[in-house]
């Protein structure tokens, strides 16, 4: 890793500049998160050997409809109408999965070219994070790498930005982390403003990463953040109705204050927040009520990195997220079957680098994403409705076994690619000479049938006269 230098005088002057250019700037700085697993369906023990297919084609496709039509579309009219509206002066940020990419493609396309839609307006950041919305980060540093590298390609496919700032799995971050997406060139990270990481600090400033300075941290004021993603439509909540203009209040409280990050499922708008709360209306009238009654302006996360200086560096010395309580990776880790799924998954790491197979890379792929872990979580008690909420299985355990299935029958299908033992590389010669006896036979199969087929429609005896006939002529012409 790139050993941090210090700032030349020059740019140290400069950064000097610029704070008391911007001293008195206050920015919003709106990101949300766009992610959906592809689910599996059942998948038994006998499946095992048996079928290499592991995906629930109608839940995926019933449930990414339902969203697209509650959230995802009318959610995306909604920013498209204000940023058209406040002409450049409303700004958000989105991180959207390499994964919910792929089922935008297959499920509802219209979805993906209203992002496009966003996207040419040049007021909307699209962010860099792990392709399948994974924990690799824990387990290995170059398939991190390459995951987002890989979604930072796909970022730049579709939506035609390079991501300058990173977003890893749920706000996962840590020094090491940090400093790892510094060296892979980002020149900021977010992730969650925890108070047993920030203490007596506030979240409403910009830091550094503790190894390398260079990497901005923006930090997620989860109060206000969860504000509207939880409490908005809590009717016991003592500050129900929230209001855009009570919201404003409280962001613009402290004059010290330089960012409000508001970080939160995009789902917040019309799945997790109902239409009929009135979460679209509120939304809507949020810009109007910023400008009017604040100093406030929005600001992308690149914009907040270029624009503020960092006030200390923030140090993370094991690793935090966004989820539950504690704010920490028990939400995905936090038990023996999560752990040990974890680490078997991971067990098959160097081999798969030995593997080129189209359908087995995606189905490696898929393996890795995060909701799989998080299925398993048993935190009934202190979170336990969100865990619920997106839970497709009846119990964590149901959801452990059906993982370990597929993972069982995955690990076969790569023996055959990458034996691990001697014994299974004899195995796997053997299955492929079966293999390849078994096409010569559907060949002959085919073969057999064609020649059937043939003598089935051999001509009968009158009409094996008329060549005969023909001939006879032709002898009697010469």
């Amino acid at each position: 890793m790139e050993k941090f230098r210090p700032q030349c005088p020059q740019c140290l002057y400069r950064s000097f500049k610029n704070r008391i250019k911007n001293k008195n700037m206050r920015a919003i700085c709106f990101y949300f998160q766009v992610h959906q697993p592809f689910r599996y369906r059942r998948y038994r023990f006998f499946d095992i050997g048996n079928d290499h297919y592991y995906y629930d084609d109608y839940a995926n496709e019933t449930i990414l409809r339902k969203i697209a039509d509650r959230c995802y579309l009318p959610a995306n009219k909604m920013m498209l109408d204000l940023i058209t509206k406040h002409k450049g002066k409303f700004k958000i940020a989105f991180s959207i999965s390499g994964t919910a990419l792929e089922q935008f493609e297959l499920y509802a396309p219209e979805v993906l070219d209203s992002f496009q839609e966003l996207a040419k307006t040049g007021q909307v950041e699209f962010l860099a994070e792990t392709y399948s919305n994974s924990l690799v980060a824990l387990k290995s540093k170059e398939l991190y790498k390459k995951q987002v590298e890989r979604h930072a390609q796909a970022i730049h496919k579709y939506f035609g930005q390079h991501p300058q700032v990173l977003r890893n799995t749920e706000l996962i971050y840590s020094d090491d982390i940090g400093a790892l997406t510094a060296e892979m060139g980002f020149k900021g990270a977010i992730t969650e403003g925890a108070k047993h990481i920030l203490g007596w600090k506030s979240p409403n400033y910009l830091y550094c990463n503790a190894i390398n300075p260079r990497l901005k941290v923006l930090m997620r004021n989860y109060k206000l953040s969860d504000d509207l993603a939880f409490r908005f439509s809590n009717q016991a909540w003592n500050e129900y109705p929230l209001t855009a203009d009570k919201f404003v209040r409280w962001m613009d409280g402290d004059q010290k204050d330089e960012i409000i990050n508001l970080f939160m499922h995009y789902e917040t708008f019309g799945e997790h927040q109902l239409a009929e709360t009135g979460i679209f209306r509120f939304m809507e009238e949020l810009p109007d009520a910023v400008f009017k009654n604040s100093k406030l302006q929005f600001a992308t996360p690149s914009e907040i990195v270029d624009q503020f200086q960092p006030v200390s560096m923030v140090s993370v010395p094991h690793a935090i997220s966004w989820a539950d309580e504690e704010r920490d990776l028990t939400a995905w880790l936090g038990n023996e079957m999560q752990q040990e799924a974890f680490d078997k998954l991971y067990e098959l790491k160097d081999r798969m680098e030995q593997v080129n197979d189209p359908e087995l890379l995606k189905d490696w792929s898929y393996l890795q994403v995060s909701d799989h872990f998080y299925y398993m979580s048993t935190k009934f008690f202190s979170d336990g409705e969100i865990h619920s909420y997106f839970n497709p299985y009846e119990s964590p355990y149901e959801a452990f076994i059906n993982y370990m299935n597929v993972l069982s029958d995955f690990k076969l299908r790569l023996n055959t690619f990458v034996p691990e033992s001697e014994m299974e590389h004899k195995i796997a010669a053997m299955n492929k000479m079966i293999a390849e006896k078994e096409e010569k036979l559907k060949k002959y199969e085919a073969e057999i049938v064609r020649l059937q087929q043939k003598k089935k429609k051999k001509p009968t005896t009158a009409n094996k006269s008329k060549p005969k006939t023909a001939l006879k002529k032709k002898i009697e012409k010469k």
